[in-house]
């Protein structure tokens, strides 16, 4: 597994967009529906013999507390980002994805759809899982999958909770 070559950042230092040159990406919250996302895609990615880009998208208040947060102190973002891949990598490596896969992980701090479609720009296919951590547990679809099968510049699947690997085509 390897980190992210993040491209866009701002002046606090921290990644908004990811550079995904081509491959399939799959955005990753730590739902269980992303947990599926994730195998799913990771399963397509070998068989098409593509890289894997994993994505998280990411705010301060949906960001892992730092090793560095006390109270009364609000640390710098860049250590929220670290929080954020770090749980990101944790989640990739307890997937236990097959060894001989190329998987690159990306944080990027901003509003969720919007930096998943600016990352999805020149990758081969987008994954996403049906529904996220918010939103009303209803829902077939969650308002950032309903945003990314609106607006990507690639093709989305959507995985719903209960596909299986087999379903990918094996």
């Amino acid at each position: 597994m390897t980190q992210g070559m993040d491209v866009e950042e701002q002046d606090d230092g921290v990644a908004r967009t990811a550079d995904v040159p081509g491959g399939v990406l799959v955005a990753h919250d730590g739902s269980d529906c992303a947990r599926e996302a994730l195998q799913w895609a990771a399963g397509l990615a070998v068989r098409a013999g593509y890289p894997l880009h994993v994505l998280r998208a990411w705010k301060i208040t949906t960001a892992p507390q730092p090793a560095t947060w006390e109270p009364g102190y609000v640390p710098p973002l860049e250590d929220f980002e670290k929080a954020v891949r770090d749980e990101l990598e944790a989640s990739v490596a307890a997937a236990e994805l097959d060894p001989a896969l190329s998987v690159t992980c990306h944080v990027a701090h901003g509003a969720a759809a919007r930096r998943i479609i600016e990352s999805a720009a020149r990758a081969d296919l987008l994954v996403v899982g049906a529904r996220g951590l918010g939103g009303f547990a209803g829902l077939v679809l969650g308002s950032v999958s309903d945003q990314l099968v609106r607006h990507a510049p690639c093709p989305v699947t959507v995985v719903r909770t209960g596909t299986t690997l087999h379903d990918a085509g094996d």
